[in-house]
């Protein structure tokens, strides 16, 4: 949608600061703020007639505020848009780039989506060396980087995901057991490999049903997502939830946006390092235009994407 243009040269900022947006997310997340407006909710909704947004990489091209200088590069969530004025420099990081990385690395693995990886894993997991983890989601952006942490802390990891392709990557960053759910039964796997410890769950649904039943003695469950629930039955349900008294399963909720305060730094600085070394890979799925969003996030959805998908909006 052309209709509203902007003259990043004259638009009056009012103590603000006008970025560039180069690289944009797609995430799932999207979806659940496709919905009524509903007082009280974890995630806003999105406003009807008004651009979407998610996390993206912008450059400073003027500014008012003083702790925002033109030339930088900040990471924040933002509209769907070429250009963004903002206002509130707390809502935004400034980034220091690393090595001959891309800005797209920073909206994904350097991003929201490593956030949610490391700090879920750093908070819940307590692993042990030879603990049994299982991934759902194990080719996607967080799921990839849970398993890479796993492997480092000397665990043996069961990954699923959706096709032989994410499956071979899976694989490669180093999962012991890599399957396509699509084609292979997820509960007969975890029964073959004699249960699991840790079980990070990207997923839901029938996975998540799997799961408890595989679960061993005092496992422990982190609920990161359930994106079946944004393109089957919401209401469909988990049957088997009482399988978490009788095992004392520890089942922890996952929102990154409470965890980062503690992590941020320490997360920028290992994981960089980590990228930086090839110590941990990471795949991604470059869309070159804005204008194919739409397509982008379907994609998300129904699981076609081969890798953790970003809009370049921009070139520097």
């Amino acid at each position: 949608d052309g209709s509203q243009t902007i003259d990043p040269d004259t638009v009056p900022l009012n103590g603000g600061f006008l970025i560039k947006t180069l690289v944009l997310s797609i995430d799932p997340f999207i979806v659940a703020k496709m919905r009524p407006k509903t007082p009280g909710a974890s995630l806003l909704a999105y406003t009807i007639g008004e651009p979407i947004e998610d996390y993206g990489v912008g450059v400073v091209l003027r500014s008012e505020n003083p702790a925002i200088k033109a030339g930088d590069h900040v990471y924040g969530v933002q509209a769907f848009a070429e250009y963004v004025i903002a206002n509130d420099a707390t809502q935004y990081r400034v980034l220091e780039k690393k090595d001959k990385l891309h800005w797209s690395v920073y909206v994904g693995i350097l991003g929201m989506p490593g956030q949610t990886a490391y700090c879920g894993w750093k908070e819940f997991s307590k692993a042990k060396k030879g603990d049994v983890v299982f991934v759902s989601g194990g080719a996607g952006p967080v799921g990839s980087l849970v398993i890479q942490l796993a492997k480092m802390d000397g665990c043996k990891v069961i990954a699923s995901a959706g096709s032989n392709e994410k499956v071979a990557f899976m694989k490669k960053i180093g999962a012991d057991v890599p399957f396509n759910y699509k084609t292979e039964n997820t509960a007969d796997i975890l029964k073959k490999e004699g249960g699991i410890d840790i079980y990070w769950d990207n997923v839901g649904g029938t996975t998540l049903e799997a799961a408890l039943d595989s679960a061993k003695l005092g496992a422990k469950f982190i609920e990161c997502g359930m994106i079946s629930a944004f393109t089957s039955d919401p209401l469909g349900g988990t049957r088997n939830l009482f399988t978490i008294i009788p095992k004392q399963i520890t089942m922890n909720g996952l929102s990154v946006s409470l965890l980062i305060p503690k992590y941020e730094e320490e997360f920028y600085r290992v994981v960089s390092d980590l990228i930086a070394s090839g110590k941990i890979q990471y795949g991604e799925e470059v869309i070159p235009s804005l204008e194919l969003g739409g397509e982008a996030l379907l994609a998300v959805l129904t699981g076609t994407n081969k890798a953790k998908v970003v809009i370049e909006v921009a070139k520097e």
